[in-house]
């Protein structure tokens, strides 16, 4: 949803007369995609037909990528908002944009700590370790 707000936000302006909101645009829409993508298959459990692909560290090298390309577009886009601009509107939804793209690039942090620690195996419980030693 976040994601949604960040590439919304900019697709409302005049994105595509500054070429640093064209990269905030690829990065958002590129990322909201495969996130949907990694939750529909973890929503109807496909990970589960393809036993052979590691998925917990696909999760985080994407967790982690994400991270680095929004810290990119956070910085392009909060450094490209100009407070005189003549379209206050353009103003207020740039401004708007960058900090979700902060809180976006926050949450893809997050999310590649837990992802780091579900890979290395540091979240189980004993629920879960019982069934992997049995199978």
């Amino acid at each position: 949803v976040l994601g949604l707000l960040v590439w919304a936000l900019i697709a409302d302006t005049t994105y595509y007369l500054h070429a640093a909101y064209s990269w905030v645009m690829f990065v958002s829409i590129f990322f909201w995609i495969l996130t949907i993508l990694f939750f529909v298959i973890y929503l109807f459990q496909l990970q589960l037909k393809f036993y052979t692909i590691p998925w917990s560290l696909v999760l985080m090298i994407f967790n982690a990528v994400a991270t680095v390309l929004y810290i990119s577009a956070f910085v392009t886009c909060a450094a490209a908002v100009q407070p005189t601009s003549w379209r206050q509107w353009d103003y207020n939804r740039r401004a708007a944009a960058s900090f979700f793209a902060c809180v976006v690039m926050i949450t893809y942090g997050v999310s590649t700590f837990f992802s780091f620690r579900a890979w290395k195996g540091l979240g189980s419980n004993a629920a879960t370790s019982q069934v992997t030693d049995r199978v």
